[in-house]
């Protein structure tokens, strides 16, 4: 998944993610210049998290 596509899953934007992403230890992986995430470990990040 991109950014966008975890920004659109998670309901948040954007700049949120990107600047929220190290401190709230979201599963992305650099690939190249750019920010990846399997929807797998978004998934098991989310179950982390507790309801909200």
């Amino acid at each position: 998944m991109t950014l966008g596509d975890v920004a659109d899953y998670l309901a948040k934007s954007c700049s949120w993610v990107y600047g929220n992403w190290k401190r709230e230890e979201i599963p992305f992986r650099k690939v190249g210049q750019s920010l990846r995430c399997r929807p797998v470990g978004l998934d098991r990040w989310l179950d982390t998290q507790g309801a909200e």
